[in-house]
């Protein structure tokens, strides 16, 4: 095999390995009172706006999602709460000083300079309780 495509099947490895290692960090999970990670739930085929087995978040609930400790990174925007964990931006549940866990739509839509544009990178895992 020539260097060129030892490299380039090499590299296709690589990336398979990211990605698969990767979509197991993407999985939302619950909190419960003890840490214990419960059963995950397959999402439905429902549309995510009609779905009815929705996950609700209160701010309370919201606020244990802060990305510390092993929890897993959530921020809501618009009401819509979306899992940023599996970003290196928020390593810790920190971004540039946003802290996940919150309702962050004001700085999201108003200081971020790229908007709500890169929310479309995270899986949406439920909604803000009005």
């Amino acid at each position: 095999m020539s260097r060129n495509k030892l490299v380039m099947v090499i590299a296709f490895m690589a990336v398979t390995i990211f990605l698969i290692s990767g979509c197991a960090q993407n999985e939302p999970q619950d909190l419960n009172e003890n840490n214990a990670t419960p059963e995950v739930t397959e999402p439905s085929a429902q549309d995510e706006s009609t779905a009815s087995d929705e996950k609700i978040f209160t701010l309370d609930e919201l606020k244990q999602y802060n990305g510390k400790d092993g929890k897993p990174a959530y921020v809501a925007v618009d009401g819509i709460v979306y899992d940023v964990s599996a970003s290196d931006k928020w390593k810790n549940g920190d971004h540039n000083g946003f802290e996940a866990g919150n309702d962050l739509t004001d700085e999201i839509k108003n200081v971020s300079p790229h908007g709500v544009k890169m929310l479309d990178r995270a899986p949406v895992v439920g909604k803000l309780a009005e």
